[in-house]
């Protein structure tokens, strides 16, 4: 009886209608607002100049602009004290804030030359900048259009991330998902590495992990594009082999949750604009 009783009462809840949220709110797009918060330590000052300069957030707004939204959402970027990047929903608005500590670490992390795999400086920081603010974002809109999500949510972030970088047209694409992968791919040198059970329980996929969902989806949007991915060895073949419907389930999902709540007119101006500087030394081999 106990158990009866408690199904029908989570039944009830599960099927009572819904109170009213932010996301019955009237929606239009270019609710992005921007905020380069001032450092608070010396060594963050570069990281911020560095940021203004190449108009990083004017860039994010740019992309995320066609999302009509029911509330404004803040973008940031500020000291935090500690290496992260993440979302709040506020009382009235939102905010995704990027801290100055996890960017440094982006660029601590980026290789001195093109790497062997034809990974360039600046992809490899632009791809994990881009990749870090679309998993932020995702977040965003999961919570304030009411995305339902079968799953965790760090990894539908992350797949919502990748999936909007390879819309930025193919040039850009390549680059954009090599540039991310890269910061995930020291990971993955060592065929054998040992961890700790405790690191299972942490509420984003493992680093490992992250680096073959994405060059996963890659390879499942356009096989032709990162062919070399499998050829090289980095994506077992094992995965490969799945990834054309992997890409297809997270395409259907943001065709029919996402899609139709972006403005065309500004998304089909996002789809025209290049988003990295022109290709520096053959960042790809041929």
């Amino acid at each position: 009886m106990r158990t009866a009783t408690w199904l029908f009462s989570a039944l009830t809840v599960a099927l009572a209608p819904l109170a009213p949220t932010a996301a019955s709110a009237e929606l239009r797009p270019d609710r992005i607002k921007i905020e380069y918060v001032a450092p608070e330590k010396d060594d963050q000052k570069a990281v911020y100049e560095m940021l203004k300069k190449r108009q990083a957030l004017e860039k994010v707004r740019e992309m995320f602009s066609p999302v009509m939204l029911p509330v404004d959402v803040n973008v940031k970027t500020k000291t935090c004290g500690f290496v992260n990047a993440f979302y709040q929903r506020m009382a009235r608005d939102a905010e995704v804030t990027l801290c100055y500590e996890y960017i440094g670490q982006i660029y601590e992390m980026m290789p001195e030359m093109v790497t062997p795999e034809g990974i360039a400086p600046n992809d490899a920081i632009v791809g994990q900048f881009y990749y870090t603010v679309g998993h932020e974002m995702g977040h965003a809109l999961f919570d304030l259009m009411d995305v339902p999500i079968f799953g965790r949510p760090e990894d539908a972030a992350d797949a919502f991330s990748t999936y909007i970088m390879l819309q930025m047209g193919k040039h850009d694409a390549r680059r954009l998902i090599g540039g991310a992968a890269y910061a995930y791919k020291s990971f993955i040198d060592k065929p054998e590495m040992t961890i700790k059970t405790k690191a299972f329980s942490d509420v984003h996929g493992s680093s490992a992990q992250r680096f073959y969902n994405m060059i996963c989806l890659g390879y499942g949007a356009d096989p032709g594009m990162f062919a070399d991915v499998v050829e090289d060895g980095l994506l077992p073949k094992q995965r490969a082999d799945n990834c054309y419907w992997e890409h297809r389930e997270i395409a259907y999902a943001f065709k029919t949750l996402i899609r139709p709540h972006l403005d065309p007119t500004l998304a089909a101006k996002v789809m025209d604009t290049q988003w990295l500087p022109p290709e520096q030394l053959s960042a790809r081999r041929r």
